[in-house]
């Protein structure tokens, strides 16, 4: 209580200001590109559907869930002459907005939003890092002799593919920065890689 003013009469407050501009603006004028996606509150046991202009860059509607219903809501306060004048959405794969924009909004061309973009670059680059570190692990064991057990003598000679191995391994940030931002150490790595 910084000022003496409890959160309720803030809330109210608020909800006043809100009922006053919301007659006097109308936020769903002239969209015509707009983003849709989810986040997660509470732990990620609550979700929030956000809709935002690319235009403006602003976000223009929310609600609580994430499902067909939810974004149906959306697209009923829109109507339909607005929602034909829709000529993209971006979006990330969830097929329950894929299904309402293509039923509601046939004429909107479905883009891939720039997070999800990188989100699955980073995830096929990572499949490939580690699949090659697997590989190259499992070549380097069947070109291996058998050893007796216990640490190697200090003079024995490197197993054939170690340096392949050291190359590949902990190479992951590396693959994933952009290169001004790489150390030394990563720049040498990824040069290696390349």
């Amino acid at each position: 209580m910084l000022m003496r003013i409890a959160w309720r009469t803030v809330g109210a407050i608020i909800t006043r200001v809100w009922a006053d501009t919301e007659k006097q603006y109308d936020q769903f004028a002239d969209l015509t590109r707009i983003g849709i996606d989810e986040i997660s509150y509470k732990r990620g046991h609550k979700y929030l559907t956000c809709v935002v202009d690319h235009d403006s860059g602003r976000l223009i509607w929310a609600a609580p869930s994430q499902d067909k219903a939810t974004l149906e809501t959306f697209l009923d306060a829109l109507g339909p002459e607005r929602s034909a004048q829709i000529t993209h959405v971006s979006a990330d794969d969830a097929a329950w907005i894929a299904s309402v924009v293509a039923d509601r909004a046939p004429s909107a061309v479905r883009c891939a939003d720039p997070f999800h973009v990188v989100k699955w670059a980073t995830e096929a680059l990572d499949e490939v890092r580690r699949t090659a570190w697997n590989d190259a692990r499992k070549a380097a064991r069947q070109n291996d002799a058998r050893r007796t057990r216990g640490r190697p003598a200090t003079n024995a000679p490197a197993r054939p593919d170690s340096a392949r191995d050291a190359g590949i391994k902990n190479c992951r940030y590396a693959l994933w920065k952009n290169p001004e931002n790489l150390t030394e150490k990563q720049q040498t790595k990824l040069a290696w890689i390349v």
